[in-house]
């Protein structure tokens, strides 16, 4: 179903370019004016004992034959404001952004000069989203506009609404007190370092009465937080986070709590029967932080998530809910897409999820922190296709365990950047790599005493580490209780057996 609005306006650009080339040295704004290109600029970038380069949308040109010294640095350096905790300087009364890259002494060894442009009508797509007065989350991969569309929602929002932009960085109204005029009437305040951003949040909730929140970068638990306790009090928040699609931001621990959290739930015999599913499931643990989610795909096309709860229930419960597709024509004018399939002549017995195709490939996996042989077995066991691959960039999904994920270590960073699906596992164990490839590729797992055993086991464990004194599991025989002895050594965690059969089980304690 495809379907117009009718109402367009036309997009304008401003950037203020000179304020950007005056505080670099003469020979570079003299390279950039002979490129004529200052519309298509997106950074400067200046590295000490490299050539300076300019980086364009489709290409990166060096603007000399010289290499960058500690006096071009320094020039620019001095020239601009001072450098927050983040490492990010600006331009007054601008939206232009200077990062810094220093050594081990604290000492600037390169600069990022990027350009900051504000573009007015750049929200056309989802204008009656953001004033529909919904809690709306903004993903997207890095430079595709989520900060340049956050700065189109605060100016029109604040033309009927009292609206408080909390901007840590500087990057949505620019460096200095006096905000860009690209923010209209929308207050701004600023965060003395990035680490308080959560405070100011709540701060500019208690303090200055407002109708809207708009915030940058929601990053960290405790940002989640804040984010949720807004919401609760009935202030419409409209923010940016880590994340290209709903999908990524599920198996983000520290970000899920904006769509509602994820738990494991154990379903009774009956329940799973009347599901079609396994005993233990993933289910939603709360409201959804945000009502919608906007993933920008690029500057003139959204995907829209209309009602958050609804789509990660779809999703953990393995159907396909389509997203609701809006576009630019070549006059401005905005169509909505709502994607739709033919119903199929046969239910199927297990419903598809987001990962669940028949494949003609095998699954080309990069773990890290698994088991290479473990995760084999499991799917020959399984029966699936999957090829262990040496680098993320060759890699379809990527498997790591939770220790390692909240670490984020680099390739584990780089594949959520080029937004490869990454599932973090609780522990290197078989029954957590066989629930995983089962729901990638969609098949039914056969209840498993040992590996229902497993389960509660790593459960038990959980608990101790947590700080439980001791946790009894159900009675075994002798072959899984052994089983459950090697899983708590394993865990660094003492466990013995008590009582008679067939009533015989393991009880697990800390080592003391």
């Amino acid at each position: 179903m495809v379907r117009d609005m009718t109402s367009h306006t036309q997009q304008e650009i401003t950037d203020d370019l000179d304020a950007l080339m005056e505080v670099l040295p003469e020979f570079l704004q003299q390279a950039l004016r002979a490129l004529n290109e200052e519309d298509e600029l997106l950074e400067v970038v200046l590295d000490l004992g490299r050539l300076p380069e300019a980086r364009f949308v489709d290409r990166e040109v060096p603007l000399s034959d010289t290499e960058v010294n500690e006096e071009d640095i320094q020039y620019v350096a001095s020239r601009i404001g001072r450098f927050g905790d983040d490492n990010r300087a600006g331009l007054e009364r601008t939206l232009h952004r200077i990062s810094a890259i220093r050594n081990r002494e604290d000492k600037i060894v390169g600069l990022t000069c990027r350009v900051g442009r504000a573009v007015y009508g750049t929200i056309d797509t989802i204008r009656d989203i953001v004033e529909s007065g919904n809690s709306v989350l903004l993903l997207g991969r890095p430079g595709v506009g989520k900060t340049t569309m956050l700065r189109e929602v605060a100016r029109v929002l604040a033309k009927k609404r009292r609206v408080v932009i909390v901007d840590t960085s500087n990057e949505i109204a620019g460096d200095g007190d006096i905000p860009h005029p690209a923010i209209g009437k929308a207050r701004r305040m600023q965060v003395k370092t990035p680490n308080m951003q959560h405070a100011v949040m709540i701060e500019g909730v208690e303090n200055h009465m407002p109708e809207v929140i708009i915030i940058d970068e929601i990053g960290t638990e405790l940002e989640a937080a804040a984010a949720r306790t807004i919401a609760e009090r009935g202030v419409q928040l409209v923010a940016t986070a880590h994340g290209n699609t709903l999908d990524n931001l599920m198996m983000n621990p520290t970000l899920a709590d904006l769509i509602g959290g994820i738990q494991s739930v154990t379903l009774s015999d009956e329940e799973a029967r009347r599901r079609r599913t396994r005993k233990s499931v993933l289910e939603r643990k709360a409201p959804a932080t945000f009502d919608m989610v906007v993933e920008i795909q690029d500057w003139e096309r959204v995907a829209v998530r209309p009602d958050v709860a609804e789509a990660v229930d779809a999703i953990l419960e393995g159907r396909f809910l389509p997203p609701e597709l809006r576009y630019l024509d070549e006059e401005g004018k905005t169509h909505i897409e709502q994607m739709s399939f033919p119903e199929a002549e046969e239910e199927p017995a297990r419903p598809p999820s987001r990962e669940k195709v028949m494949r003609d490939h095998p699954l080309a996996i990069y773990p890290y922190g698994i088991s290479q042989h473990r995760l084999q077995q499991v799917a020959i066991g399984l029966k699936v296709p999957i090829q262990i691959v040496d680098d993320v960039a060759d890699a379809e999904a990527v498997l790591t365990l939770k220790n390692y994920y909240r670490k984020r270590p680099h390739n584990i960073s780089e594949a959520e950047r080029k937004g490869i699906p990454t599932y973090v596992l609780r522990s290197n164990t078989v029954t957590q790599m066989e629930n995983c490839l089962a729901d990638i590729f969609g098949v039914p797992l056969d209840a498993d005493p040992l590996s229902a055993a497993a389960e509660e086991t790593q459960r038990a464990i959980e608990r101790i580490l947590s700080g439980a004194r001791s946790a009894e599991l159900l009675p075994q025989n002798s072959y899984v209780r052994r089983y459950q002895h090697e899983m708590a050594r394993q865990a660094n965690l003492y466990s013995r057996s008590r009582g008679k059969e067939p009533r015989r089980r393991v009880r697990i304690f800390p080592k003391k």
